[in-house]
């Protein structure tokens, strides 16, 4: 689905450079289609997304429809 897929891309798209000036977990709670918690993972080594609570506590935890969060990234 659409949350899946974004989160597809963002894995795509994650380096470290994006890690070592971010330093940031963030999760988010999802309602309606593909809902559920997803994270992206820009603290840890690497970095990481994908659906799931994150692998190191969240900084930001957003609460936000499917949609909403499809809108945000496109």
């Amino acid at each position: 689905g659409p949350v899946a897929e974004t989160f597809r891309v963002i894995r795509g798209v994650v380096t470290e450079e994006y890690v070592r000036s971010t330093q940031g977990v963030f999760q988010f709670e999802l309602s309606g289609d593909g809902g559920g918690t997803w994270y992206i993972d820009l603290k840890t080594r690497g970095g990481s997304a994908g659906f799931g609570k994150p692998p190191v506590a969240a900084d930001v935890v957003m609460s936000m429809s499917s949609a909403d969060f499809v809108k945000m990234f496109t």
